[in-house]
């Protein structure tokens, strides 16, 4: 599965050091928009949603298949982006092989964006999307206990500080989330960050370590919010009576450690963690259909967790799974 020496040559040469998504990131919204756009699929015919709160109407939308129509498997998805780019458009293609390749139905959540809304908007938007997911479970044919909370990069944030902010109001707790290549710390400075990812992989793999703190520059509202645990999960203090998760990183990734470290300390605090590193996985491979070995790898561990889950016998050595 290792990457052709060609496409390495590209990679490195997209991912320039001087790019600065401060400057361009209404442009990346409306290339990914068009892109989204154009995709038709005469079997899933989504429809759209409002979860409404207060004053607020969150949009999303539903992909599912005639067959799949009344499965109560369901999938609350939460799309990358950086907090700042991506919808429930430029995903589209994503959601749809997503439920596809599950049979789970796909709810995705075009939650406010930053920096128009910073932190906690695109947060408080997930939070009430799974709120009533959860609570109105019925009416999207689900249940309660089948309802999975995923999220890619940024989603993956997003889902864990749901699931985070959910146990501590007690207001619903899912039994299950996905986050792939998740977003979960505050600092991705090589002098200063604690993970080998950030100074091994910062640099000529699509997404830099600059890049990711320039979208954390623009997510947040202040400074203090870098040491919010729902801005930022991995420095929760508690990370007990958290759903089961399932973890994918990838190995060529600024963010693989984050990731890695959070499975770890969900296990140590007595929840029940599978982490698993994608070989050869770059950030964003998941929704990008050139790297389909590192795909395919994906929903053998995504099918298996939500089929299967994670065994108690399993619990203690799942980190030693990494592969």
């Amino acid at each position: 599965m290792a990457i052709p020496k060609l496409m390495r040559a590209a990679i490195r040469a997209l991912s320039k050091p001087d790019y600065d998504i401060k400057k361009t990131y209404r442009i990346v919204r409306r290339l990914e928009k068009v892109k989204g756009i154009q995709l038709v699929d005469p079997v899933y015919k989504p429809w759209n949603y409002y979860f409404t709160g207060g004053k607020r109407e969150v949009p999303a939308r539903v992909f599912e298949s005639e067959k799949d129509r009344l499965t109560p498997n369901t999938l609350l998805f939460f799309h990358g982006g950086g907090w700042i780019t991506g919808d429930i458009e430029s995903y589209q293609e994503t959601c749809i092989e997503l439920s596809r390749m599950t049979g789970f139905r796909v709810i995705s959540v075009d939650y406010r964006l930053a920096p128009e809304y910073r932190f906690p908007a695109g947060l408080d938007d997930c939070y009430l999307a799974a709120k009533e997911v959860f609570h109105r479970a019925s009416f999207f044919h689900a249940q309660q206990d089948s309802v999975v909370l995923m999220g890619d990069s940024a989603g993956g944030n997003l889902a864990a500080a749901v699931s985070l902010k959910a146990r501590d109001l007690g207001e619903f707790q899912f039994q299950k989330q996905i986050l792939l290549y998740p977003s979960l710390y505050n600092d991705h400075h090589p002098e200063t960050s604690p993970f080998d990812s950030v100074r091994e992989n910062g640099t000529g793999n699509l997404l830099t370590a600059k890049q990711v703190d320039d979208y954390l520059e623009l997510y947040k509202s202040s400074d203090e919010d870098l040491k919010d645990p729902y801005f930022a999960p991995l420095l929760e203090s508690n990370f007990s009576n958290q759903p089961d998760t399932l973890i994918l990183s990838a190995e060529l990734d600024p963010l693989r450690d984050e990731g890695e470290a959070y499975g770890a300390a969900l296990l140590k605090a007595g929840n029940l963690a599978e982490v698993h590193r994608i070989p050869e996985g770059l950030h964003g491979f998941f929704s990008n259909a050139g790297y389909l070995q590192q795909k395919k790898l994906s929903y053998q561990y995504i099918n298996r967790f939500l089929n299967e889950g994670i065994s108690h016998e399993d619990k203690t050595d799942t980190m030693g799974k990494i592969r």
